[in-house]
């Protein structure tokens, strides 16, 4: 069992920690020690998963570009050499690189030094095998190692080779653009648009360089694509309202046809259309679903469990493909598709509304590079058409308000305080004239009400980790976000343990 000073590192299926100084209260817990330990703690466990000696193992090395990163990863390269390991030394990469680093270079594994969206103190180990991300039991038991001293013998010989693979993955890419867009100009598909990609100074600026320009595509006006890992424009996250104006500014001060913008690690994407309408949350997964459903008739989407109401009637109704709402985390979603696969069940695509997108044709990698990819070939076929990407979800309908509200939990058994509250809040529910209970539900409880009664849903759920209950309410009437969080304050405020 992990102690309080290990266990603070798990983040669902990552490691992340404090790794710089800067942030007043945030003291420094990611050291070289311990960092160490984990990279130990990853040898052991790869060797137990492969079957393979340590010392004949390959692992690639990369990282995004927050300040600790370079020596993150020079620490861990020292390791995995010291233990007989050959190391690929990537150097600034994109999270799916390093996934694909498993598949086109076959590494054994592949580390990834990254923290996604959070501030720059923070860093953090993310690990790949060619089956795709860890599961939390994965990374419990690397913590485990390192929190117990375990490490493989020291035998030395481990030869440490810099590779350039970015440029081999976003070639991918300009071949993927290429044979699916099939242009006159076959080698430059993009030649007469306008797009614009905001990288958040993250690891995202190669696509704008090494894909978009090279195929034609006129890119000026495209911002903080330079890496720095202090951030200093905006926090690189689709889902920041800061970061989504700046990506919409650049399309219409450069009058582009289209924006896109990463996350960090490029895990994440989002984009803006020509209109200055944000492809984002609700929108993008519209956008994702009718490309996925493509030659995958009636398929089935899996989504996070915050999708509105219309996102549904767009996927079933307009698209005539199914709809299963999942649990939030990436991971999860990923995780059901690949179980809906096993089981027969036609699954292209498993998305969360944060911008973590990932197809089956693309190993359930999510890939925001491969994501924005995607939507820009879709762009290009339906420009051939006379027809604009707008058109693709012109019929989502979309609710006229929504907001999220995160309660805190103070007791100390914060996951029983609000399994409890679920509880008696589903009863509560079921009691209530007026109150839909969602039979559809996998998280939380999801409650929605006729025009009369709020014209809406409220999702009220237990975060993954954090002792936070958050509520989601949308409504397709103005005001109808408030009529719908006064009839559940009647219900909230008789619990106890929760911050209202």
């Amino acid at each position: 069992m992990l102690n309080d000073f290990y266990r603070q590192f798990k983040s669902g299926t990552d490691i992340r920690g404090v790794a710089s100084e800067g942030v007043p209260g945030e003291e420094v817990n990611l050291t070289d020690d311990v960092v160490a330990d984990m990279v130990y703690g990853f040898m052991l466990w790869l060797s137990d998963k492969t079957g393979k000696a340590v010392s004949e193992l390959t692992v690639s090395v990369g990282r995004d570009s927050r300040i600790s990163g370079p020596h993150i990863a020079e620490i861990a390269a020292n390791c995995f050499c010291s233990c007989g390991i050959n190391v690929l030394r990537c150097g600034l990469a994109s999270t799916p690189s390093m996934f694909m680093t498993t598949v086109d270079l076959n590494c054994d594994g592949a580390l990834q030094i990254t923290a996604s969206h959070h501030p720059f103190n923070r860093n953090g180990l993310k690990f790949f095998t060619r089956e795709g991300g860890l599961e939390g039991s994965d990374i419990e038991q690397i913590l485990t190692y390192a929190q117990d001293g375990n490490r493989p013998p020291r035998c030395g010989g481990g030869k440490s080779t810099d590779v350039d693979y970015m440029s081999d993955y976003a070639n991918g890419l300009c071949e993927k653009i290429k044979n699916e867009v099939h242009a006159i100009d076959y080698d430059h598909p993009l030649r007469g648009f306008k797009i614009v990609v905001d990288a958040g100074n993250g690891a995202g600026g190669f696509y704008a360089d090494k894909v978009l320009s090279v195929l034609g595509a006129d890119t000026t006006g495209s911002r903080y694509l330079e890496p720095d890992g202090m951030f200093p424009n905006h926090v690189p996250n689709p889902e920041n309202e800061q970061a989504m104006a700046s990506i919409c500014e650049a399309v219409k001060n450069a009058g582009a046809d289209l924006g896109v913008i990463f996350d960090t690690d490029v895990d994440r994407g989002g984009a803006v259309d020509s209109k200055g309408n944000e492809i984002n949350r609700n929108r993008l997964v519209a956008v994702a679903s009718a490309i996925a459903l493509e030659g995958n008739e009636g398929g089935t989407i899996v989504t996070d469990s915050i999708t509105s109401s219309g996102l549904k009637e767009f996927i079933e109704n307009d698209l005539g493909g199914k709809h299963y709402r999942y649990r939030r985390g990436y991971k999860n979603v990923i995780d059901k598709a690949l179980e809906l696969n096993k089981r027969g069940i036609n699954c292209p695509l498993a998305i969360e509304t944060s911008g973590h997108a990932a197809m089956r044709e693309n190993y359930f990698l999510d890939d925001g590079a491969y994501l924005c990819t995607k939507i820009i070939i879709k762009a290009a076929q339906l420009r051939k058409q006379g027809r604009t990407l707008d058109e693709l979800t012109a019929s989502l309908k979309e609710p006229a308000e929504s907001k999220e509200i995160r309660f805190k939990i103070i007791e100390s058994n914060f996951r029983a305080c609000g399994e409890k509250i679920i509880s008696d809040l589903t009863a509560y529910a079921e009691s209530k004239y007026g109150w839909n209970v969602a039979e559809d539900n996998r998280e939380g409880i999801r409650v929605s009400f006729d025009k009369s009664n709020g014209n809406g849903w409220f999702l009220l759920r237990l975060s993954v980790h954090d002792p936070i209950m958050p509520l989601n309410i949308e409504s397709d009437s103005i005001g109808g976000t408030d009529i719908i969080y006064d009839q559940l304050y009647e219900f909230l405020k008789t619990t106890t343990g929760l911050e209202i």
